[in-house]
């Protein structure tokens, strides 16, 4: 992945420069192939974990309900191909998962943070959602997501721009 910013991260009101990742379906996700619609970008900690898995059943939910919209929708982790594809593929995911693994996304969206995960601290991908719209410009951020209710808020955001 082509290094996206030196060390400035994104803020609501900022067009999101042009990036290509590595996507499942052997697809490379341009965003700039997705101008003139909305694009919901949702970054999670990890495959196959429950929260992670309960965030993408929820998209899967909504998909057609975005898709309606005209809406992209794209999960991103730091997990392989590999684990994206069989993650993908277990629970049927209408989309697309990126993989970070140099964390070149993560770090133009400033998701990842110091966690604690049972009693220690940890890096790791802060659940966090984007919504960009049709013009290529960050509208809307969700960040400390929790999953609950969450898609809902992305869909009423997307149904906002139109």
């Amino acid at each position: 992945m082509e290094n996206l910013l030196d060390s400035n991260t994104l803020t609501v009101g900022d067009v999101v420069p042009d990036f290509t990742a590595t996507a499942t379906s052997n697809k490379n996700v341009q965003l700039s192939a997705c101008a003139g619609y909305p694009v919901v970008l949702f970054f999670y900690p990890k495959d196959n974990t429950p929260g992670c898995t309960l965030e993408g059943q929820d998209f899967t939910k909504y998909y057609n309900d975005f898709k309606a919209l005209q809406t992209c929708i794209f999960g991103v982790s730091r997990d392989s191909l590999s684990s994206h594809e069989k993650f993908k593929s277990k629970f049927t995911f209408p989309f697309e998962l990126i993989a970070d693994p140099d964390e070149s996304l993560c770090n133009l969206f400033n998701v990842i943070k110091m966690k604690n995960m049972y009693g220690r601290q940890v890096r790791g991908i802060e659940r966090s959602t984007f919504l960009i719209d049709a013009k290529g410009t960050l509208v809307n951020e969700w960040r400390k997501v929790k999953v609950q209710g969450h898609v809902e808020a992305v869909l009423a955001a997307a149904k906002a721009l139109t």
